[in-house]
C-alpha cells in the first residue's frame, strides 16, 4: 500500500449539478451546504502524484477551490459532456509541466477530438492551445500509473461502455445501470467502493438508490460512497439517515484517507 492516498469529492452532482437552474424543487432552494453539487470528479492524491477522474464543466471551479497545482494525469470514464467538459481548461497546468496525461478508452479519444479538434491539432496549431498526451485504456489491461496499478472496469451506461478504476483498495465508478459479473470480480472486497446512485426511481441509465445498495452488497466493500446524485434522491442528511451502516452520501468537498 502507498504511504499516503487521500480522496477528495470535487463533484457529486449529476449532469445539470444541484441545483438545477431554474429549479424550484425543495432540494434546489436548500441552505445546507451538502444539498450543492457540482458535476462528478474525484481528487487522487497518491503519495506525491495528483490525478483526477473526469473533467466535467465545473473542472475549472473544483481546482480553484481545492488548491490544486499540478496534475499528473487524468483519468477519463467516458465521454458525456458533464465528465469532460473542463478540457479546455487544464491550459494552466500545461502550460506550468507540458503536456497532460490523459487516459481514456479508445472510443472517448475519437468523441474528443470532434469537441476540441484545436487541442488535437498537429499542424499550425494555435499556441495558446493545451496539448495532452494521449494514454489508451482497455477493460482488459491494467496499466501502471507511476507506481499505482491501475485496474480498469468496464460497465454499461444503457448501452455506452464506460470504465471505472480500482486501485490501492480503492474503486470508482460512475453512469452504471449494468456490469458484467466477469468486471465484478474484479472488484470483490474492495475496501473503499464509490459507486453512483441517481435518484429514488428507477432510470434507464443509472443505477437507482436501491440498485446502488445491491451492488454494493454484491461487492461488500468495507465503506461505500455515494455520487453521481440528483435533486430527486432528497436531501442530504435525510438520505444519509436512511442508508445502511458504511454507507455514506458523498458531498462535494468530502476528504477520505486509506
Amino acid at each position: 500500500m502507498k504511504s499516503h492516498f487521500k480522496v477528495t469529492f470535487l463533484g457529486t452532482g449529476t449532469s445539470q449539478g444541484i441545483p438545477v437552474i431554474g429549479s424550484k424543487h425543495p432540494v434546489c432552494l436548500s441552505d445546507d451546504v451538502k444539498d450543492k453539487r457540482l458535476r462528478v470528479s474525484v481528487l487522487l492524491e497518491i503519495d506525491d502524484k495528483t490525478y483526477v477522474i473526469d473533467c466535467g464543466p465545473d473542472f475549472r471551479q473544483q481546482m480553484l477551490q481545492n488548491q490544486v497545482e499540478k496534475l499528473d494525469a487524468i483519468l477519463i470514464t467516458h465521454e458525456h459532456s458533464d465528465h469532460t467538459a473542463g478540457l479546455d481548461d487544464i491550459r494552466p497546468f500545461y502550460f506550468r509541466q507540458g503536456a497532460i496525461s490523459f487516459y481514456a478508452a479508445k472510443e472517448v479519444f475519437t468523441a474528443l477530438k470532434k469537441r476540441f479538434g484545436y487541442i488535437f491539432e498537429t499542424h499550425n496549431k494555435y499556441p495558446g492551445a493545451p496539448t495532452i498526451s494521449q494514454h489508451v485504456v482497455s477493460k482488459h489491461a491494467p496499466f501502471l500509473l507511476h507506481n499505482t496499478l491501475i485496474t480498469p472496469v468496464e460497465a454499461l451506461h444503457n448501452k455506452l461502455p464506460v470504465l471505472g478504476y480500482s486501485m490501492e483498495g480503492f474503486t470508482y465508478l460512475t453512469d452504471v445501470k449494468t456490469i458484467a459479473p466477469d468486471e465484478i470480480e474484479k472488484i470483490k472486497g474492495t475496501k473503499v467502493l464509490v459507486i453512483n446512485a441517481l435518484r429514488q426511481e428507477p432510470h434507464l441509465s443509472h443505477f437507482n438508490l436501491e440498485e446502488a445498495l445491491a451492488f454494493i452488497d454484491l461487492v461488500k466493500p468495507q465503506r461505500a460512497y455515494l455520487t453521481h446524485i440528483s435533486h430527486h434522491l432528497g436531501f442530504h442528511q435525510r438520505v444519509q439517515a436512511s442508508l445502511p451502516k458504511d454507507v455514506f452520501l458523498a458531498y462535494d468537498g468530502l476528504t477520505i484517507e486509506l
